[in-house]
């Protein structure tokens, strides 16, 4: 009698598909492998002088404080500045709805080990509950950078070494991965194009306001 074949094991061959998303795994995975790296890298990197400075601009850049406050004395000369700042203020908005609404949710990727890491505790930070990419703190301070930075092109350079060094920050207190920042910097970008498009969109528009004398 003749036996029945036995599959032995092994594995059905992939279909198309699998063999298709194999490549876009393995480009990912090594991605993932460079950012955990720089992590450790920034991590081991002893930087006493910064450690304490760039723990408390973290801080402070919590709730995009710093940026709001910015915009507050924006808005006091009125005019120019004071429109820059309506366009700063509506990008952050764009990039907190996005960033926390969306990008957090659909990536919902873990925070670092900072423990395993052995970052230092004089760069620590409250960690945060949520999803780690993209960079909450990196999206809105590159959207008021550059939302601003466009209506009112003196605050571009200052504004934008700013948000640099919030988004490095992230990193440097461990609460973030490098590719989280980078994310974050271009949804940054995005968000205040689409504020600016909007504002624009909107200025250009009559205003349905009755005329005196009507």
């Amino acid at each position: 009698m003749a036996e029945p074949p036995t599959t032995g094991g092994t594995a059905p061959p992939p279909d198309g598909t699998e063999r298709r998303g194999a490549p876009l795994r393995s480009v990912l995975a090594d991605l993932s492998a460079v950012d955990g790296a720089l992590y450790a890298a920034v991590a081991a990197t002893p930087t006493p002088a910064l450690d304490r400075t760039l723990r408390r601009l973290s801080h402070a850049a919590d709730h995009s404080k710093i940026s709001l406050a910015v915009a507050a004395l924006l808005a006091l000369p009125g005019g120019r500045p004071r429109r820059a700042a309506a366009a700063g203020v509506g990008a952050i908005a764009v990039a907190s709805a996005v960033g926390n609404l969306l990008g957090k949710r659909l990536v919902r990727r873990r925070r670092p080990d900072r423990e395993a890491a052995r970052v230092t505790v004089d760069r620590h930070v409250r960690m945060p509950t949520s999803a780690s990419f993209p960079s909450g703190h990196t999206a809105s301070a590159v959207a008021f950078a550059t939302a601003v930075g466009v209506v009112l092109p003196p605050a571009a350079f200052p504004l934008g070494v700013l948000a640099c060094a919030v988004g490095y920050s992230r990193v440097h207190t461990g609460v973030h991965y490098p590719g989280d920042v980078a994310a974050g910097a271009v949804l940054g970008l995005a968000s205040a194009a689409t504020a600016l498009t909007a504002a624009e969109a909107l200025l250009s528009r009559p205003l349905p306001w009755p005329r005196p004398g009507r």
